[in-house]
């Protein structure tokens, strides 16, 4: 056996990915490059690792056996390369973080400056739904979690990052009957949600709730991206956080509508297990969120306060 740590890599990302395809354009190689390193990988064992049935890549029994040992290798050659940068007094190590959906306008402004600085840190962010973010912290599966509301079964610590205010938006194609007073827009208009389980969903099912507010109308929507589509191209309207409209307000796609007692204040929490043991990459970090929180809020969300 001759096979390199690039090969390694490359045969882990297809099976990770299931395309080559996909593999070549994310590890930024040209498609036949990946292509021979697969061969060239291949051709050093008799059992074969993958199989192309139709058009579509499968990975064999024998192959995921092989991909778990070139990611314990991989793991490995990773540890020796943070402990070198730690003798050498650098901070150095991986960084885990799920976040919640609409988390994705805030996380990476408290990120890049922390990254920049420890070139040593290697940072994994997931970004997905309520439910798979609690999971993850349950699990230890991550060092910390970006969430609006902090779940109650759960025994966190947390730091509070900025402020999550949450408005009635429709989009500016099509404008509701003026006539019609916006008491009763809930009950005239379609409202479109979030999935069951989104804390934006929640939210807004509260709002609706506590003031006795008929809403017959209603739409699902799986992701922040669609439901903002969707209140764009005028499906409908929505309770929706202003952190991820930002762009859409100032080009004129989407409009504000007052509403007696919105907007909606939550906080963006970065959160974590009380009795985690944190990797000195991890407790870096959080040295880094306390002393420069507000200078990134200053710098990136000074924008915030205009609504």
């Amino acid at each position: 056996m001759n096979y390199t740590l690039h090969q390694l890599q490359i045969f882990l990302k297809i099976t990770q990915l299931k395309s080559i395809t996909k593999a070549s354009e994310a590890l930024f190689l040209s498609q036949p490059a990946v292509s021979i390193q697969l061969k060239k990988f291949q051709d050093q064992f008799s059992i074969p690792l993958t199989e192309v049935v139709g058009r579509q890549l499968y990975v064999t029994d024998f192959g995921w056996e092989i991909a778990e040992a070139a990611q314990k290798i991989i793991n490995e050659v990773q540890a020796i390369n943070y402990k070198t940068m730690s003798f050498k007094g650098q901070i150095a190590g991986r960084l885990k973080i799920s976040v919640v959906s609409t988390g994705k306008y805030v996380m990476p402004y408290f990120l890049t400056d922390f990254t920049n600085q420890n070139q040593g840190v290697d940072l994994i962010m997931d970004v997905t739904n309520k439910t798979s973010v609690i999971k993850s912290l349950e699990n230890n599966e991550v060092d910390f979690s970006l969430v609006s509301v902090v779940p109650d079964q759960l025994n966190l610590d947390r730091v509070e990052l900025m402020e999550n205010k949450l408005y009635l938006v429709g989009g500016t194609k099509e404008k509701f009957n003026k006539n019609i007073a916006k008491a009763k827009i809930f009950e005239t208009y379609p409202m479109l949600y979030r999935e069951d389980g989104s804390a934006t969903r929640n939210a807004m099912e509260s709002f609706i709730t506590s003031r006795n507010i008929s809403n017959p109308k209603k739409m699902e929507l799986t992701s922040n991206e669609a439901l903002k589509q969707a209140v764009i191209a005028g499906l409908g309207y929505s309770i929706m956080p202003l952190i991820g409209i930002k762009n859409e307000l100032k080009n004129g796609d989407l409009r504000i509508i007052p509403y007696k007692g919105l907007p909606l204040v939550t906080n963006w929490n970065l959160v974590w297990q009380k009795s985690k043991n944190l990797s000195p990459t991890a407790k870096a970090y959080l040295e880094f969120i306390k002393a420069e929180k507000q200078r990134i809020i200053e710098e990136n969300f000074n924008w915030y306060d205009q609504y």
